[in-house]
């Protein structure tokens, strides 16, 4: 089946966008103003849409990172490669000029106001209407996923839903408030769910299953459990399914499997090694492969959380000869070591099915919660549990949501959003050797604030803190 490989830089309207937010110069301007003549243009400026989310500050790097190390699940093995900016979010020494950060800010703003264009433009492309809702649909949620993103690294961040071609357009607003952001991104998901298709033959490309998923998420982040349970429940319905063998979910040679919903696309080999991840070199084990940086590796912790006979610690985790852990989620590319090929994967099935066991636990109904629970551990080769406390189902549930994802990029957000982070972190830091300086304050739920945007924009202030 045809995939979607988006060129990293080569994409004229993404060229458009500056380090600024969303700064357009008047060679850009003129350039874009020419594009989205014809159904053609269009399609390659929503490509570009999904182009932004390969980039270093958004799913390449950031997203995994950002995801994890903050967290007991990864570390940073060697924090001075990089300039320490890796490790600063693993003892949380996050510093507003940390170049990670800045990424994030700026390349979730390039895609959004690439988003912006296309959402503008489409109206007045001639295509069939049925292609022109699907699109609509797939760069609303891309829009939504990167404004999720942004307001949970940073908290309240500049809500921009028009096109701008004058970087003064938006310059003084300040940033919006996160609900108002949630508010907005709530909206924008909703109207994307009956645009989207159930099924589609480019692999890469949104669907309803993506939107109804994202939009769970999103509700459980807000703590609306009884409103997210009707969302995710329909994704059960649609054509996903859990893999019998784990090891086969991360394999590069079965991408775009039944279980995956949603996730960004990478490849090995292609336009001069252009179309791959850094991910695989950036967060490997110092010496275990060309050029392995060593940042946001597996614990020991949760490499031994894992009990006898779960499936997943040797399909998930490997170790070094000198018993290092390492993530084999990530496939070792054969070209290049910043040429990685395995896709990072946003949303998968076993994600949903635990946060349907969350939401059956919050309603105290503790008979289908358990159920969500035990289709992930029965496929894991565990036992079935009958947990009737909702303490401990919860428990339960974080501590299979912490090994099953683990290194996907969520449970630094579990810990935030479940209000166990500032718990969580200080216990792990008191019983992890290496640790002794590093402590968890409450301003450290968000991250600081990219200096240089606040040195662009004086209106943007910094969080607290910071």
């Amino acid at each position: 089946m045809k995939k979607i490989y988006i060129p990293l830089l080569s994409f004229l309207l993404l060229q458009s966008c500056s380090s600024d937010l969303l700064n357009t110069s008047p060679e850009s301007i003129k350039q874009t103003n020419n594009f989205y003549k014809d159904e053609a243009q269009l399609e390659q400026g929503v490509n570009a849409v999904y182009g932004s989310l390969q980039y270093i500050g958004q799913y390449q790097l950031a997203m995994p990172a950002i995801g994890e190390l903050p967290s007991d699940n990864t570390y940073d093995e060697v924090p001075a490669n990089d300039s320490f900016t890796y490790g600063e979010l693993d003892f949380f020494t996050i510093q507003p000029n940390n170049s990670l950060l800045a990424s994030t800010w700026k390349e979730n703003y390039m895609g959004i106001q690439q988003a912006n264009i296309v959402l503008n433009r489409i109206g007045n492309v001639v295509m069939s209407q049925s292609q022109k809702n699907i699109r609509t649909g797939e760069v609303k949620f891309l829009r939504a996923l990167m404004y999720f993103n942004m307001v949970r690294i940073f908290g309240d961040v500049p809500l921009v839903t028009k096109e701008s071609v004058n970087v003064n357009d938006y310059f003084g607003q300040g940033r919006t408030s996160a609900e108002t952001v949630y508010d907005f991104i709530e909206s924008e998901l909703k109207d994307a769910i009956p645009l989207l298709p159930e099924n589609t033959s480019q692999k890469g490309r949104v669907t309803k299953g993506a939107a109804l998923g994202t939009l769970g998420k999103v509700l459980i982040t807000r703590n609306k459990y009884n409103e997210a349970l009707p969302y995710l429940k329909q994704v059960e319905s649609l054509s996903y399914s859990l893999l019998p063998d784990v090891a086969k979910i991360f394999d590069v040679t079965n991408k775009n499997n039944a279980e995956i919903i949603f996730d960004v696309q990478f490849a090995s080999g292609l336009n001069g090694n252009s179309e791959g991840s850094q991910a695989y070199q950036m967060f490997s084990p110092s010496g275990f492969s060309p050029g392995a940086k060593g940042h946001n590796l597996p614990t020991k912790e949760i490499y031994n959380l894992f009990t006898t006979g779960d499936k997943r610690r040797d399909a998930y985790i490997g170790l070094t000869n000198n018993g290092i852990p390492y993530s084999k989620k990530l496939t070792k590319p054969s070209t290049a070591p910043a040429d990685g090929g395995s896709n990072i994967v946003v949303l998968r099935l076993a994600d949903i099915y635990l946060l349907i066991a969350e939401c059956y636990a919050k309603a105290n109904d503790p008979l289908n919660a358990n159920i969500y629970v035990n289709k992930v551990k029965n496929r894991a080769g565990l036992s079935s549990v009958d947990i009737t406390s909702q303490t401990q189902l919860l428990d339960e549930i974080a501590l299979e949501r912490r090994k099953e994802l683990i290194g996907e990029g969520h449970r630094w957000f579990d810990l935030v959003r479940t209000g166990k982070a500032i718990q969580v972190m200080t216990a792990h830091f008191q019983n992890t050797p290496g640790y002794g300086t590093a402590a968890i304050k409450s301003y450290n739920l968000v991250m600081p604030i990219p200096q240089s945007q606040i040195n662009t924009d004086p209106a943007i202030k910094q969080n607290t803190g910071y």
